[in-house]
């Protein structure tokens, strides 16, 4: 079998929770090499809904090793919390969780920093989460960050976080009115440490005996390729690698490790917080896609805003991290409309471009061109097999395939692990799956 990762392909949110929960039967380990706690994978299957922001979505797959690599940015009360909830609700977890000792610690003071930047920023703000994810990568490049692993020592664990609380608490002090976090809730976060000591193990080495074994190796990324530190809309990003190729060597293993690449989009566009969208819908049709598409942030709660489907950083994305073939959701959100665009080219300062800005301030100035495909008004939710869509979505899927140059494998037709088409295409098929 393949070692594959699973990428968004857009500003995130879609839907990788259920595509990687989908997939997870086949794979004995899988892994989250990147972000924190801003991310929220959603995995609805029967009448059971979970949503995960740092536990790995295999884990709701008995079969499945779960892993969170150095590359994570990790609040340990929130990771404390949701193995808890995991627990309260029959899943195993604890057996099946390893953690890596170089994941640094989100600490109160990041999120409180966090907080104060983007209320001091007015209408300039990235419009992050407000969870301390950048402030706590951050930490990490400047070197005064915590490690997790230090949670086998609590003496030095206490002693490390009251250095960096002491040098947060100084950063704080340019932002008046900021909430400085007591010393309460600094020794809470400490004790969640602590009691996550017991998850602490070597994410490279077993990686790489899994993969030695023949034992195939599941990435599962957070946020999407849009949002990527390097390559996204910067400054209106995240701060992690979000690309494909960021998968293995942040979890200690080589480039080549990884077999495939499946990259998950929305059948339309969404994006969270501040930033370009040159396909963005304030109107009417954006509230639909919004109201039927249930588009509020999993982690958040934040309304998301809807867009009609752009091919042109589509195929950025695609480029960027290798995308061989593409998974994608929400093709049932779309019945109702009579008409759906699709953005093929922008034009930007009188010329028609087809390649996504390297600029973020080109990206918002640039206006989609349009390709208008005939909708199909009638149901597809929960359908499982492609030749019961309506003739009208299977050519919509088709042309997105022709935009995009590789196939279409899997198409999501409702939120549940069961209303979904799996099409044994190569490379799926070629990746030895199971689907």
């Amino acid at each position: 079998m393949t070692n594959v990762v699973v990428v968004g392909g857009q500003w995130g949110d879609e839907g990788k929770g259920k595509i990687v929960d989908l997939l997870c039967p086949a794979f004995a380990n899988v892994v989250r090499f990147n972000g924190g706690n801003n991310a929220g994978h959603t995995v609805k299957f029967a009448d059971r809904h979970f949503a995960l922001h740092l536990i790995p979505s295999g884990i709701l797959q008995p079969g499945c090793r779960c892993l969170v690599g150095p590359g994570v940015v990790i609040d340990p009360t929130a990771l404390l919390e949701e193995i808890r909830m995991l627990e309260g609700q029959a899943v195993s977890v604890r057996p099946r969780l390893l953690v890596s000792p170089r994941a640094h610690l989100v600490l109160p003071g990041y999120r409180a920093l966090d907080l104060a930047r983007e209320a001091a920023s007015g209408a300039a703000k990235l419009g992050t989460t407000g969870r301390g994810i950048g402030p706590a990568y951050e930490g990490r490049a400047r070197r005064t960050g915590v490690r997790l692993g230090l949670a086998r020592d609590p003496k030095r664990l206490r002693a490390a976080v009251a250095a960096a609380s002491a040098d947060l608490e100084q950063a704080l002090a340019r932002y008046p009115g900021a909430a400085v976090p007591p010393a309460e809730e600094i020794e809470s976060a400490v004790e969640a440490a602590v009691a996550l000591a017991p998850q602490l193990g070597d994410v490279s080495r077993a990686l790489a005996e899994a993969d030695a074994a023949g034992q195939p190796i599941l990435f599962e990324g957070a946020q999407g390729t849009l949002l990527d530190l390097d390559h996204g809309t910067y400054p209106f990003v995240t701060s992690s690698g979000c690309l494909a190729g960021y998968a293995a060597p942040a979890c200690g293993l080589p480039a080549r490790a990884v077999g495939g690449v499946l990259g998950v989009f929305k059948a339309y566009t969404t994006r969270v917080g501040s930033g370009p969208f040159p396909t963005e819908l304030s109107d009417g049709t954006g509230e639909h896609l919004r109201r039927r598409g249930t588009e509020f942030g999993t982690t958040t709660g934040r309304p998301r805003r809807t867009g009609w489907f752009d091919a042109v950083a589509a195929r950025a994305a695609v480029r960027w991290s290798g995308i061989e073939a593409v998974a994608l959701t929400k093709l049932d959100v779309l019945d109702e409309l009579t008409e759906i665009r699709v953005a093929t080219a922008y034009q930007l300062g009188g010329q028609t471009i087809s390649e996504f800005p390297d600029d973020a301030d080109e990206v918002g100035a640039a206006s989609p061109l349009y390709e208008t495909l005939p909708g199909w008004q009638a149901n597809s939710s929960a359908v499982t097999a492609s030749e019961k869509l309506p003739e009208p979505a299977r050519r919509y899927v088709a042309r997105l395939e022709e935009l995009l140059g590789i196939p279409v494998v899997v198409i999501s037709t409702g939120p549940r692990r069961e209303e979904t088409i799996v099409r044994r295409l190569q490379p799926l098929s070629d990746w030895n799956v199971g689907l």
